[in-house]
């Protein structure tokens, strides 16, 4: 991967203005990069924009025609925070080169051109994805959402709402799952998430990942409650950084069915096609994959 590194922090178009921060980047399309499955806690705006929180702050960005306007945060904290957040550093114009050698991935990257894979903060990361197994997206950012809401800290207000941060493993592990089933509406994933907040708090994820292959940091996530190989493949791609990471879902399985391999096959070959197509770069192929296909209703 790291041919497609560019220089760490480099110098964007990025221009301080009276509105906020005016970004000029290629590969940067904020409606892909929200919409495209990999996180549930935004909110989308009448304007069009949206906002996200992350590590205590609130970043709002609005598409206009030739730039990106992000508002609500300094040039500084953009810096800081969110350049690895948006993946800034990685040259996505090349990835999309290297992909476009196969002609039905060369269609879904020019769909989601501006895709990029955002860098999230783990413990979130974990529960989010506990609470997406067998749920819909809508649900899923409405629990993740009340869940900051009544156990996270408060952040600041952003155009009249009011915005939390995710609680920490220490707040969480001591909720009543019925509350979490209540008030969340996160069904049999209740005991789950409180086990798995414990379990984390404990130090279960207390370990160096630099040493340890993707499968093997993959066996010490499914040991955590809530958490079998989609879910895994879900934290290893969106919080671990493995781009080599391929998660299945019912609509990966049905693009890689009709795209690729041409026939129907057992979800959990699906992953091993990937990695045969796309090696390395597979992580990268699954999220133009998901959202072409889900927009587009491939397979349906």
């Amino acid at each position: 991967m790291q041919r497609y590194k560019e220089d760490f922090k480099r110098k964007l178009d990025l221009e301080v203005t009276s509105q906020g921060l005016v970004l000029r980047e290629d590969s940067f399309k904020v409606k892909e990069i929200f919409e495209c499955g990999q996180c549930f806690n935004f909110n989308k705006e009448k304007d069009g924009s949206y906002t996200a929180v992350f590590l205590g702050k609130i970043i709002n960005l609005l598409e206009k025609k030739d730039h990106v306007l992000i508002r609500n945060v300094s040039k500084e904290d953009f810096y800081e925070i969110f350049y690895d957040y948006f993946d800034l550093g990685v040259d996505y114009k090349k990835i999309k080169e290297d992909l476009s050698k196969f002609p039905s991935l060369r269609e879904a990257t020019a769909y989601g051109s501006g895709i990029r894979i955002l860098n999230q903060e783990l413990f979130e990361t974990t529960i989010s994805f506990i609470i997406s197994a067998n749920n819909q997206i809508p649900r899923i950012k409405k629990a993740v959402r009340i869940i900051s809401e009544r156990y996270g800290d408060y952040i600041g207000t952003y155009m009249g709402k009011a915005y939390y941060s995710f609680p920490k493993p220490s707040v969480l592990k001591n909720v009543d799952p019925a509350d979490l089933r209540e008030f969340a509406k996160v069904g049999f994933r209740d005991k789950r998430i409180v086990e798995t907040s414990k379990l984390i708090d404990e130090g279960a994820l207390d370990f160096n990942p630099d040493g340890l292959t993707s499968k093997q940091i993959q066996k010490k996530l499914m040991d955590l409650p809530g958490v079998g190989p989609k879910v895994a493949d879900c934290i290893l791609l969106f919080a671990y950084h493995r781009r080599e990471t391929f998660p299945v879902d019912v609509w990966i399985k049905r693009v890689m069915e009709n795209l690729f391999i041409k026939k129907e096959v057992p979800k959990k070959q699906i992953e091993a096609y990937a990695r045969d197509y796309f090696k390395d770069l597979a992580g990268y192929a699954q999220q133009y994959l998901f959202y072409y296909g889900r927009s587009e209703g491939i397979g349906k």
